[in-house]
């Protein structure tokens, strides 16, 4: 039995080892490339990724900003993961986001003489429950409609940046009218820091709270399993007796919730206040942290700390070594491009051993 059980472990390590191979080989690889970039530019790449390095790890105020900008990439990491485990694409997670931040100001800024203990966790309530109603809205235009959602949630991006652009510059505007902002919120919605001299706040420990979340509710529950399941093979879901159309709303709006939870933490832990384009686009980096993460917990935090540390290092790198900012975002895309045709190549391989057994033939290498 001991044996058996050496024998699992070491299957389950060998398995995980090989998971990780891919996002690994991926990193490296669009790092020599992004090297060759730098080189083509008449710059060192060297002293490039030295000062990446340092604006992003060189100090416990480095390190926080790079926490901060973690911190978003994990909530919407999450909320592309989940919807893809339904077997949803939500590509809208930066709508999703917008109107989180926009429920978490409402509650934030207008309710008062709360303590934080109920104040803030309001807030945060109100943000998941924005971003989820946005996302819910999507699955139910698919289910109703037919409507792709990889159209829907991309239209409904727009609708919200525009949504919260209209309010700051009218109703939410903060007198006397000066600024497109709203008012401030209130100091006990907002997330207190949680290391002296950074901007690190309490959305840090939340999003790590969300990845326990997420793992829970996937792998340890009844509904979770459906969700897995119906993301897997619909068809052998619905013979089963799963509810489709339940599963996929509540996928999209927990998905939904998790951006929501982003566009929270960036209000009441950064900027304190509503005003336009306050997200970096961390809606569409969370697609990416997803990928590279393969949809995993363990996976999304990593990959989420590492595009932390490229949005954090940017500054220093192009302000240090003269790299444009622009490299960083060539470094993302050629991770992305290695994952997904990697994953493509490993499907279409999958896709050739399963007609060779089907055919009766044999499968030549």
């Amino acid at each position: 039995m001991a044996k058996r059980n050496s024998v699992n472990v070491v299957d389950k390590l060998g398995e995980g080892l090989k998971s990780l191979s891919l996002p690994l080989l991926s990193i490296i690889s669009a790092l020599i490339l992004g090297a060759f970039v730098i080189l083509a530019m008449g710059l060192d790449p060297l002293s490039a990724y030295q000062n990446l390095i340092k604006g992003s790890l060189g100090s416990v105020n480095a390190i926080g900003e790079t926490l901060v900008k973690t911190t978003p990439l994990l909530f919407t990491g999450l909320s592309y993961a989940l919807a893809r485990r339904c077997g949803l694409f939500n590509l809208g997670a930066e709508g999703q986001l917008y109107m989180g931040g926009f429920f978490a100001s409402v509650v934030g800024i207008y309710i008062k003489g709360l303590p934080i203990f109920v104040h803030l966790p309001l807030a945060l309530i109100a943000g998941f429950i924005g971003g989820g109603l946005w996302g819910l809205l999507a699955a139910w235009l698919k289910l109703k409609f037919g409507a792709s959602e990889l159209i829907t949630t991309i239209m409904l991006n727009y609708i919200a940046t525009h949504w919260i652009s209209y309010l700051v510059t009218g109703p939410m505007k903060e007198p006397p009218g000066d600024f497109p902002q709203s008012a401030q919120i209130e100091i006990s919605a907002q997330l207190p820091r949680i290391v002296a001299g950074t901007r690190l706040h309490l959305g840090l420990i939340v999003a790590l709270i969300g990845i326990g979340f997420f793992y829970w509710f996937l792998w340890k529950t009844t509904i979770g399993y459906e969700v897995r399941v119906v993301g897997e093979n619909s068809e052998a879901a619905q013979y089963a007796g799963m509810n489709i159309s339940r599963n996929a709303l509540l996928a999209m709006f927990i998905a939904g919730g998790f951006a929501g939870l982003a566009g929270s933490s960036e209000i009441l832990g950064v900027q304190q206040r509503l005003f336009q384009n306050f997200s970096p686009n961390y809606g569409f980096d969370g697609i990416a942290v997803a990928l590279l993460g393969q949809n995993t917990p363990i996976g999304i935090l990593l990959a989420g700390i590492l595009f932390g540390i490229l949005r954090s290092g940017a500054n220093m790198m192009q302000m240090a070594a003269k790299v444009p900012i622009a490299v960083i975002y060539i470094i993302q895309a050629l991770v992305i491009m290695f994952v997904v045709g990697s994953n493509l190549f490993n499907i279409l391989k999958r896709k050739r051993i399963v007609a060779a057994i089907a055919k009766g033939g044999k499968l030549e290498c």
